[in-house]
């Protein structure tokens, strides 16, 4: 009788760790498409619902542009310089950079180093949740988050914001998988998910009536309610510190090294993204740490 595949993960961890780390390979590859692409996609959704919008008001017919299609699939991805598309060897996860030697094949122009560093750290996160909850469901989906909030901290980096297109299926994809006490209860899970909203929102408005700015984007909101339905509401407080402590390291070292002006926004969601997936591997050693340093 052959040896199924959970069987051979069983017996051979190294084998199980592998395929981890080579699946995050892969899937960062994908998701870098997805960080380019799919801003892309929002913008050109929400134009058009403005002109409909705005030939509606006027009573005039609304005019279907017939513009190429561009979505996840399509087109084949191309080099933005010369517009050379791109090959299934060229497009092997870190080993078409090293062998291009980071450079595009027909116009010799440098290749951003980002998309070899998302795959090795999509493939990293990967091997991290495989080694940290082993071979369960468990594993399953928190590399399922890991890899959504990949994707929304480096869309933040580069358009500050965060799109509701992956927020809200995983705040209700959170909220579902804790009715089996997946990582949570559900009671902590719907508290969670509300708390976390209802928290930033909170201190979104005060900060703007006492500025009269905006401290940070409906985004912000959302992230932190996805995680606190996945994780539960005493996670929050956790992600909360962690985020703001390294949020504000960060941006002090980049207005004292003039690499970032006074006056710009820093987006807020790449730390929430960062102190939600240390939550969701030590969440409850950080939190059981705490206590015993409170109790002491």
């Amino acid at each position: 009788m052959p040896i199924n595949i959970f069987q051979l993960f069983q017996q051979y961890t190294e084998v199980y760790y592998l395929t981890a780390f080579l699946l995050g390979l892969i899937v960062g590859s994908f998701l870098n498409v997805v960080i380019y692409r799919l801003p892309i996609m929002l913008k050109a959704g929400w134009k058009s619902e403005c002109q409909a919008f705005l030939a509606e008001e006027e009573g005039l017919p609304h005019a279907h542009n017939e513009e190429q299609i561009f979505n996840l699939n399509t087109p084949r991805s191309r080099c933005p310089h010369c517009g050379h598309a791109i090959t299934a060897w060229e497009n092997i996860p870190i080993l078409s950079y090293l062998f291009l030697r980071g450079r595009c094949r027909k116009c010799k122009t440098a290749i951003s180093l980002r998309y070899p560093a998302v795959e090795l750290f999509t493939a990293l996160l990967t091997l991290a949740c495989a080694w940290r909850f082993g071979l369960s469901l468990h594993a399953a989906f928190a590399i399922f988050l890991s890899w959504s909030l990949i994707a929304l901290a480096f869309i933040d980096l580069d358009e500050q914001y965060l799109p509701d297109s992956i927020t809200l299926p995983f705040l209700w994809l959170g909220l579902l998988l804790n009715t089996q006490n997946l990582f949570s209860d559900l009671e902590s899970a719907v508290i969670g998910a509300a708390a976390g909203y209802l928290i930033l929102w909170s201190v979104y408005m005060l900060f703007k009536k006492l500025t009269g700015k905006e401290g940070m984007g409906f985004g912000d909101f959302k992230l932190l309610a996805m995680l606190g339905a996945w994780l539960g509401w005493q996670m929050l407080p956790a992600i909360i510190l962690l985020s703001s402590m390294v949020g504000a390291v960060i941006g002090i070292l980049l207005i004292a090294s003039n690499r970032h002006q006074r006056g710009i926004p820093i987006p807020f969601g790449p730390f929430l993204a960062a102190a939600g997936w240390i939550a969701l591997l030590w969440g409850n050693d950080i939190n059981r740490a705490y206590l015993q340093w409170i109790a002491t």
